[in-house]
């Protein structure tokens, strides 16, 4: 009996002193989540929090919804119209942390006679339907007073598609053949802006979530405050070693032409970076977050024909 109850003992201990072990979705090559993991991945941080990581990268969110769904992942970190899509679904799935600010860009050549959001009238602009970007370019040409539907004329372009189109057209171009403007997302948009291969003439702020399921979350009663801890730690890490994580960063997600300028820009949203000391980084949902997160659950539901309540999903009360 001496000896099962010593081996019982030492079974439990070991099993917690190597900690809550997570399967991380993440997209490769999107900065700042992209810096954030490469520090997990390269610190002892999640080890300090009880927790270890098997992280599963893939490239755009709808991707990491898939494997969600299947039940191949136990965190997210992925933008608020993904999130919302997931919570269409209601499996479980819930926002527990703010990842961080990113950021969506209009742009046109260099030589375009386009200066402003204004000057899109009666133009054509290529940007990657049911992204965050058309979202936003489509508000900002509502506030202005210009129809979207009527007097712009939008057509689906990958993120993929826009660096190629830019370098083919090359800098004396004053359009990138049919497309008079492009809209998407960093980093992509950074980099091109960074290298003065496009001019930016509007910009929005999406905000990005962590996420994680409920059963996962009941059965792991600390896990949800301990990455909180881990998320604020690596905030911290990567203030202070701003060059290290984007080394990192760029050698895993390849992308051509990337420098430290371009995801200067990509991270200009974000205010954990900008923060005078350690102890002002924060990761909670604010009024403002839950605003600009419903709008884009609101254009998510206008695309499916369902209306779903962000607040019902997200809370900060997860980490309390």
């Amino acid at each position: 009996m001496k000896v099962i109850t010593i081996l019982t003992f030492i079974l439990i201990n070991s099993q917690a002193l190597a900690g809550t072990r997570l399967r991380i979705g993440w997209q490769v090559p999107w900065a700042i989540q992209g810096q954030i993991v490469q520090i997990w991945k390269h610190t002892d941080i999640l080890k300090k929090h009880n927790l270890e990581a098997d992280f599963i990268g893939k490239n755009f969110g709808p991707e990491l919804n898939e494997i969600a769904l299947s039940g191949g992942i136990d965190v997210i970190l992925t933008a608020d119209q993904p999130a919302a899509s997931l919570f269409f679904k209601d499996k479980g799935w819930v926002g527990i942390l703010r990842l961080m600010y990113n950021r969506t860009a209009t742009y046109v050549p260099i030589k375009s006679t386009i200066k402003t959001l204004a000057d899109l009238k009666g133009k054509t602009v290529g940007v990657p339907f049911g992204a965050a970007a058309q979202r936003v370019v489509v508000d900002h040409l509502f506030e202005i007073g210009i129809d979207p539907k009527t007097e712009v004329k939008f057509i689906n372009l990958a993120m993929t598609e826009h660096w190629p189109l830019v370098k083919k057209s090359g800098l004396n171009a004053t359009t990138w053949d049919q497309f008079d403007a492009l809209s998407g997302f960093d980093p992509i948009p950074a980099i091109l802006e960074a290298k003065n291969e496009v001019r930016i003439i509007d910009s929005g702020k999406v905000c990005a979530l962590v996420l994680m399921n409920k059963e996962f979350l009941s059965k792991n009663k600390n896990v949800a405050k301990n990455l909180n801890l881990a998320l604020h730690e690596a905030y911290a890490y990567y203030r202070k070693n701003k060059s290290e994580a984007d080394k990192w960063f760029l050698e895993e997600s390849k992308l051509k032409d990337a420098d430290p300028r371009a995801l200067e820009i990509a991270a200009s949203y974000e205010p954990n970076l900008k923060n005078k000391s350690d102890q002002e980084i924060n990761v909670n949902f604010s009024e403002e977050d839950f605003i600009l997160m419903q709008k884009g659950a609101d254009f998510v539901g206008g695309l499916v024909g369902k209306k779903i309540n962000m607040k019902d999903f997200v809370s900060n009360e997860f980490i309390k």
